[in-house]
């Protein structure tokens, strides 16, 4: 592409061919300069969206001439920026303290070379020219912020909108984290108490931001933490991906030397420490390093400790205020009856905002009821115990509400501290309580979860206009303390008589009642098992008949479904998600083929064998998603007819599979084949010419695809198909000729689709039933003439999405 560039002048020739170098250059050193990737990434793709603007500009030789001065050192610019770009080859990735300087002088050359382009537009008269300009602005501006912000495994979590109370706490811990003498501090206090929040407070600070810069790293601990994983994000956050250890003891030694080449000061947090021996790990004798520590417990081998304290009587009343919303209008709730809960709740942040936002718009005899019954418990001060009982309070559902409760519970099936992805929720919620196949009623009922303090709700979609039913990218966290409460509601009664069960394993030591060879058949309708990095894979039998959702949660490198699954005759939907850094081996998926009622698959973070190796039929399967899984090997060996193993599969999901080149064509031939959703697959080059054989598919999205380059002509044979999503596909720039065939086409997804230019295809004029179309405003220009021929066409400018969920996303 950019060899292409000939130019008419003398000055405009020695612009191209500097400019041909550099981005060849770029090109090939960004696939082999690991340590520099993701800068040499983004000035590949900024050279790449120049590429028109350079045929422009040498066109118009007398803009050129007219900035000689600044053309010239825009071509010296460039020739040191070739010579600099092999320099980054040499560069090892252990010798960290050469990165942030040829880093720096990258990103300087990326600044210079788009720069240059800041000047009159009009002079660039074609209107694709100006499109192209705005677009690579914009993403300018994306990967500026995302030099701040792409490191998000060990980013800092922003705070909660609404915080009251921790104005003098956070003064007296930045006195205590700024003194030299002070190399771990450790901020105790209860559960519930506040500690997270007033830390990512505490990373707002200008003081301590001018202080550490960008060397600030948060790093969740919780009860049994997974050290070898701990440090990898440490590793991912600084570029490196790919680096394993052979021991605890490995990893520690090389975090050393890591941190031994960040400049100064280093800041780490670790979060929710249960053990003294967590922060040991993590203690150096590094000069301007510290660490912040956040724990229930004030461990006594540390002299710096900070006590926390539970909000006062003002600020506990002003948070509950907010939380039941009463602070916008005269309440009717006597000041007593406020009074005997904000005591009971004992000024813990937590218990507030879910108390208070249980209670908001009931009617004053509830608050009356609720305020007499609570006031003859006493204060929840005294236990972890007494707090999860405060906390249950907020769980009185009235009986049409009861399925809330029970999705509120099922949330306790994920390990604690790790974000819960919401199409998991959906797939889990549609088959246990019978809801509606889009899922709307469980995103109803998880609003609802999340309206009353019980999980924190994320949706990544900025844009109203984006098709409800897209949740790929949303998410739910929840407070340890929560997830306590969720497996303590879930736990009363004998084991054998739970509809949850959730079990967790340390190393190889099985719960004592599994080990009982009396045991009873199990009642559990929701299993959940989660191991720890020790895990053997060595399965004592249960008999668990009910089990209509198995969710299994592991950490090793290579883990083996327990044979009892396949025991399971009543099991719909399985979820398998490795939460180690690479992805794992999973072996024994042939026992699959026994379940009559399997539904839905979801695995995450696996390396995937089966869908080539293992002849099996799974005949109810109906939907299978594949998130961050290794599957390009298993496509390229693909030799198994889908359409026998699988008869009845209509929805396929494939996210941030980043090693999928190609889709094989055994897939073009599930006849059922209703949905089909790749997205972040940004190595996804083509799309099989065969896809036209999927005549049942409604719905292809293939959103954030950034490599893809075009739609196959045969795609004019989806005729019911209804959505199509090519959002920020960045390479599309046509679509299809005999796009105007898609006669019950109704949504069209095109936002980010910044090379597509030009005229939109004739045929396109006979897409009758299209009613809504996405994009961004320089596309949106392209369609107003067609809306004269569709009349009942909405063409929607998307507001601009800087989460960069588009680009390739390398800090899993």
């Amino acid at each position: 592409m950019a060899g292409a560039l000939i130019g008419e002048a003398a000055l405009g020739e020695v612009v191209g061919e500097a400019f041909s170098v550099l981005f060849e250059t770029v090109e090939d050193v960004a696939n082999k300069a690991r340590l520099f990737e993701p800068t040499l990434k983004r000035l590949q793709l900024t050279l790449d969206s120049l590429t028109p603007i350079f045929q422009d500009i040498i066109r118009l030789n007398r803009e050129l001439e007219h900035r000689e001065e600044e053309t010239k050192k825009l071509i010296d610019q460039m020739k040191k920026g070739e010579k600099l770009v092999r320099k980054c080859l040499k560069i090892q990735w252990w010798n960290y303290c050469m990165k942030p300087h040829y880093a720096g002088k990258l990103l300087e050359l990326d600044e210079e070379i788009s720069s240059f382009f800041q000047f009159d537009l009009q002079a660039l008269t074609a209107r694709n020219v100006l499109e192209t300009l705005v677009g690579v602005n914009d993403i300018r501006k994306h990967m500026n912020l995302s030099v701040k912000n792409s490191r998000l495994s060990c980013a800092v979590p922003l705070p909660p909108d609404y915080i009251v109370g921790l104005d003098v706490s956070i003064k007296e811990l930045k006195v205590q984290l700024l003194k030299k003498e002070v190399p771990v501090l450790v901020l105790t206090a209860a559960g519930g108490c506040g500690k997270t929040t007033l830390v990512k407070m505490l990373c707002q600070d200008e003081e301590i931001k001018g202080t550490y810069k960008d060397n600030i790293f948060f790093v969740p601990v919780s009860k049994t933490p997974n050290l070898k994983v701990i440090i990898q994000r440490l590793f991912s956050h600084w570029g490196e991906q790919k680096v394993e250890f052979q021991s605890d003891e490995d990893a520690i030694n090389q975090l050393e030397q890591l941190l031994k080449q960040i400049e100064d000061p280093k800041l780490l947090i670790l979060d929710d420490v249960w053990s003294e021996s967590h922060i040991e790990k993590f203690e150096f004798c590094l000069p301007n390093y510290k660490i912040l520590v956040t724990s229930r417990t004030a461990f006594p081998g540390f002299s710096f400790t900070y006590n926390m304290k539970p909000l006062n009587d003002k600020d506990a009343r002003t948070l509950f205020h907010h939380s039941a919303n009463l602070q916008d209008r005269n309440s009717s709730i006597p000041d007593k009856d406020i009074n005997k809960i904000l005591k009971f709740c004992g000024g813990f942040p937590l218990a507030i905002k879910v108390i208070g936002r249980s209670l908001c718009g009931q009617p004053v005899e509830v608050w009356r009821s609720k305020a007499v019954k609570w006031s003859t418990d006493h204060s929840i001060l005294g236990s972890n115990s007494d707090l999860l009982n405060c906390l249950g309070k907020s769980l009185d559902f009235l009986d049409d509400e009861l399925i809330i409760k029970k999705c509120f519970m099922d949330l306790g099936s994920f390990p604690e501290g790790q974000r819960i992805h919401v199409t998991t929720l959906i797939d889990m919620w549609i088959e246990l309580y019978e809801l509606d196949e889009d899922g709307i009623h469980a995103i109803a009922n998880l609003y609802e979860i999340s309206a009353r303090n019980l999980a924190s709700l994320f949706v990544k979609r900025k844009d109203a206009s984006d098709f409800a039913n897209y949740y790929s990218e949303d998410y739910v966290t929840q407070h340890d303390l929560l997830r306590e409460l969720a497996i303590h509601q879930s736990s009363q009664g004998p084991i054998e008589q739970r509809k949850r069960l959730f079990i967790n394993i340390g190393e190889n030591n099985l719960p004592k009642w599994w080990m009982d060879q009396k045991q009873q058949s199990l009642s559990a309708n929701l299993l959940s098992i989660s191991t720890d990095a020790m895990f053997s894979s060595s399965w004592c039998n249960i008999q668990p008949p009910e089990v209509e959702v198995l969710v299994l949660n592991f950490q090793t490198k290579n883990y083996q479904l327990p044979k009892f699954v396949e025991k399971m005759d009543k099991l719909k939907v399985l979820i398998v998600t490795n939460y180690g850094f690479l992805p794992a081996e999973v072996s024994n998926f042939q026992i699959l083929g026994s379940l009559p009622y399997l539904k839905r698959i979801r695995l995450e973070r696996l390396s995937i064998p089966f869908l080539c190796k293992i002849p099996m039929q799974m005949s109810s399967l109906k939907k299978i998603s594949l998130f961050m899984c290794s599957i390009g090997q298993a496509f390229r060996n693909f030799t198994v007819q889908v359409s026998d193993a699988l008869p009845n599969l209509t929805d396929i999901n494939i996210d941030y599979c980043k090693d999928l080149v190609e889709l094989p064509e055994g897939l073009c031939d599930i006849a059922h084949l209703k949905k089909l959703s790749i997205t972040n697959c940004h190595k996804l080059s083509a799309l099989p010419e065969a896809i036209g054989m999927l005549v049942n598919l409604e719905m292809l999205r293939l959103r954030s695809c950034t490599d893809l380059s075009e739609l196959p002509e045969s795609i004019r044979s989806l005729q019911n198909l209804r959505i199509l999503d090519i959002s920020d596909c960045l390479s599309i720039s046509k679509l299809p000729k005999h796009i105007g065939e898609l006669s019950n086409l109704e949504e069209l997804h095109m936002k980010g689709c910044l090379r597509l230019s030009g005229q939109l295809p004739e045929s396109i004029m006979e897409l009758k039933q299209l009613k809504l179309v996405i994009c961004d405003e320089e596309r949106a220009r392209l369609w107003e003439p067609i809306k004269d021929f569709l009349t009942n066409l909405k063409v929607v400018v998307a507001t601009k999405d800087i989460s960069l969920n588009w680009l390739p996303n390398r800090y899993f």
